[in-house]
């Protein structure tokens, strides 16, 4: 599926909903779900591999992972990169073609040290990665992440306005959207929206988890990222299972035991 197809889900009030996968199994159950596009989270694909997160993954990994992803589903998938595991920006954006992904996360701070990348470095970054995914006619949706309110510091009004500042930027450096993660403020996000003249992805829950999906779409948001939270939510039934297994009980409700056991014959 084409870049042309997952940017034109970016839509301010009704937005692009992305519970994040993987691994190729859990990105099927997403497009079996309906969900038009698919994204990943480097937090999970990382545990399922055996890294921790924080580009400690080796990239040719991680990269393979979600190439495997993109053949088990026929929707754009989009991939966290974090900061493009220090790769030059033509070599980034070819490795993401190759693995047949049609969008990627980038983000602003430093996944090793946790510091904020300088604004003006970050825009040079992003600008590059439009330029060479220009230069070899390669359309690639590009939603920078913006860690100010999980870095930076500052009153709430001085995190806003660097918030926006560097949104402005990014934008005018060419991504598709700005994704401010972990504001957990309502009015920050809606005066986020206000204030960025372009598509707004948020975290869900960002807010109180009390805040449905229709409040945050009726602040504007086009984009609701997941994250790693439903690969942490699948990790709670397995080891209930495991521990009823161990303690010779019954791992399996009934109706569950049959549904586990349906399709994989003798395995």
């Amino acid at each position: 599926m084409s870049a042309a197809a997952l940017r034109s889900l970016h839509r301010p009030g009704e937005p692009l909903l992305l519970p994040n996968v993987w691994d190729a199994a859990s990105a099927r159950l997403v497009e079996a779900a309906g969900f038009p596009a698919v994204a990943t989270s480097s937090a999970a694909v990382a545990d399922v591999l055996g890294y921790a997160d924080h580009e400690v993954t080796p990239v040719g990994e991680m990269l393979d992972a979600v190439a495997r992803i993109v053949r088990a589903v026929p929707v754009p998938v989009t991939a966290d990169l974090e900061r493009g595991y220090a790769l030059p920006p033509a070599e980034l954006v070819e490795r993401i073609a190759a693995a047949g992904a049609v969008g990627c996360n980038l983000e602003d701070s430093d996944p090793r040290t946790g510091t904020l990348i300088d604004p003006g470095r970050q825009s040079e970054f992003l600008a590059a990665v439009r330029e060479a995914a220009r230069d070899r006619d390669i359309d690639l949706v590009v939603n920078a992440r913006i860690d100010t309110y999980l870095r930076g510091g500052g009153t709430p009004g001085e995190r806003l306005a660097e918030t926006v500042r560097r949104a402005r930027r990014y934008l005018d450096a060419g991504v598709d959207c700005v994704y401010p993660i972990g504001v957990a403020d309502r009015d920050a996000v809606g005066e986020l929206v206000a204030r960025i003249d372009g598509p707004v992805n948020v975290l869900y829950p960002a807010l109180p988890p009390t805040t449905s999906i229709a409040e945050l779409a009726a602040l504007g948001v086009a984009r609701i990222s997941f994250g790693g939270r439903l690969y942490r939510a699948s990790q709670p039934p397995l080891l209930a299972a495991l521990a009823a297994i161990r303690d010779g009980g019954v791992p399996f409700p009934p109706d569950a035991a049959r549904e586990a056991g349906s399709g994989y014959p003798g395995s």
